[in-house]
């Protein structure tokens, strides 16, 4: 048995035979023309003929995926119109005189290398972009048909050093039970398709793959970014019954799909998801999620060696809002600190740094780094329905002179005449006892509460949640701690502000009735909880008095 490590970008566990993808061969030769407005004339018509292929892509991805999944077919559209692209290779043809071909494919070498040269994750994902519509370009000057699939009806997992996201677009996914690259990346489009179409797919695997069998029997766990080559008896076993809990978890969902979150006498809540990265989108919206209660910002900052800058920021925020259509996604700004310690931040040694400078304090302290964060979330507001939520406020002068700092940043925008929305909510998290006693002075200051219960217990209880030897004393069923929640409930109510729990404790069943007695609005959860969550939520009525 050979196992191979990757980076799985969707989660799922496919047992079968690989399926190396066979590409047509697309070398080009340099030809040279003498009547190169001919040539011109007929790279147009390529590039019509592509962008028509596209359209139909994209209405095959509505069909089948949603507009989320959709939309990277009018990203390629747009590609192909782009002025810098297209004036490549009309300067190429005018002045080397060579056929459409040989133009397009030096355009996509010199536009490919330039974007895999950059240090963003994000742009470095573009490159494969760019040969996806190049090769669709010089197929149509070829007069070669659309590639059809390949694949026989028995479920294969495809390999390929790379997937375009047209290539993925076409999988059949009755006959495609996963895909391996052994290049690619987490923030391609590709994985993107992946998530949104719920196919346990593996990037970046390596040279390695390439040097397998067709038709050797594998295992590919999305879960873990691990491919198991001819594997062994216990493997295999283990990996069955992993199968069976995921396929198990998945028909929940089927059960559950589209059903709203509603009690039996008619009360209504959301229940949104907590989510790490790009990577978990596809999660939230397998499991259904109404939206992300909790997109965690600082992990665009953990394990690196530098500060994000605001482009990087921009085109992540981008894509989850765009990947959720039109769902609301709640963005916490960086919570950096305490148990999340970053070296390049510089921040000194501290004895209690769960007490010290953490999340907002960095933020106000450190305009230089928080300011990019706020003009790549605003900027990226346009492409979604986004909220923006401020961790680890204890006073309200935070929260004022956390205004200035937006009001600043809209100021900068439009004096640059980069477009945000100004429907964008602000928000703070309720994670301090000193913000849920004030939350009455608090609730006018701000469009909605969302509490993180795991440090409000640490804070209320006076202990610290990552001392392991206090694990007994952690009881975030204190009275104390739920008469806070129920307390900062009732404020964001009186001034007409909805409010959330985003914390672990929303995903306590045993606590969900009495949240949805509080008033509570909306619970973000794992996405796994989503589905438990419904459930429970079904077969609540609170016509019934308190514990029957």
């Amino acid at each position: 048995m050979v196992t191979l490590h990757g980076k799985g970008v969707y989660g799922g566990i496919a047992i079968g035979r690989l399926s190396f993808l066979r590409r047509r061969g697309m070398s080009v030769r340099r030809r040279t023309v003498s009547d190169t407005a001919a040539e011109l004339v007929r790279f147009e018509i390529a590039r019509q003929r592509a962008i028509s292929e596209l359209g139909k892509l994209h209405e095959k991805a509505l069909r089948n995926i949603g507009e989320s999944g959709a939309q990277i077919f009018e990203i390629h559209q747009m590609m192909l119109e782009d002025d810098d692209y297209v004036d490549s290779i009309v300067n190429t043809i005018r002045t080397e005189r060579v056929g459409a071909e040989y133009a397009v494919a030096t355009a996509a070498e010199n536009f490919s290398m330039v974007f895999s040269s950059m240090d963003d994750p994000y742009m470095q994902a573009r490159a494969a972009d760019v040969r996806d519509i190049s090769n669709r370009l010089i197929e149509a000057l070829s007069g070669k048909e659309e590639a059809k699939s390949q694949f026989s009806e028995e479920a294969r997992i495809v390999c390929a050093d790379d997937l375009a996201p047209s290539e993925t677009m076409q999988l059949d996914r009755e006959s495609v039970s996963a895909f391996i690259t052994a290049e690619g990346s987490v923030n391609s489009h590709t994985a993107i398709l992946a998530r949104t179409m719920g196919i346990p797919a593996v990037v970046d695997v390596g040279e390695a793959l390439l040097d397998a069998a067709d038709g050797t029997e594998a295992i590919v766990d999305g879960f873990t970014g691990k491919i198991y080559l001819s594997p062994d008896e216990a493997t295999l076993t283990q990996m069955r019954a992993k199968r069976e809990k995921d396929l198990h978890a998945k028909a929940l969902l089927e059960k559950y799909k589209g059903m709203d979150n509603v009690t039996l006498d008619g009360t209504r809540i959301d229940i949104f998801a907590n989510i790490q990265g790009l990577r978990e989108v596809g999660a939230a919206l397998l499991h259904d999620a109404g939206g992300i209660g909790l997109f965690r910002s600082e992990f665009l900052y953990l394990d690196r060696e530098d500060f994000p800058d605001e482009e990087e920021q921009f085109q992540v925020y981008k894509t989850v809002l765009q990947s959720m259509g039109g769902k609301k996604v709640v963005i916490r700004t960086m919570d950096v600190g305490a148990d999340k310690q970053v070296n390049y931040f510089g921040l000194d040694k501290e004895e209690n740094p769960a007490m010290g400078m953490r999340a907002i304090r960095i933020c106000l302290c450190r305009p230089e780094v928080f300011r990019p964060q706020l003009r790549a979330l605003l900027r990226a507001s346009v492409f979604g329905n986004l909220a923006v939520m401020f961790p680890m406020i204890t006073s309200c002068v935070e929260v004022e002179e956390i205004k200035r700092l937006i009001a600043e940043v809209k100021k900068e925008l439009k004096k640059e005449k980069l477009p945000f929305s100004e429907s964008t909510e602000f928000g703070i998290m309720i994670e301090t006892p000193a913000a849920a006693i004030i939350s009455d002075r608090l609730a006018p200051l701000v469009d909605f509460f969302s509490i993180g219960t795991n440090d409000l217990t640490q804070y209320t209880l006076a202990l610290d949640r990552q001392n392991r030897s206090l694990s007994a004393f952690f009881d975030p069923h204190h009275e104390a701690v739920l008469r806070l929640i129920e307390f900062t409930a009732e404020n964001a109510h009186r001034h007409g502000k909805w409010i959330g729990i985003c914390g672990e404790l929303a995903s306590d069943l045993s606590q969900t009735e009495r949240f949805l007695r509080m008033g509570i609005d909306e619970l973000s959860v794992s996405p796994a909880y989503i589905l438990p969550l419904r459930d429970k939520i079904r077969n609540l009525d609170l016509r019934n008095p308190k514990g029957e």
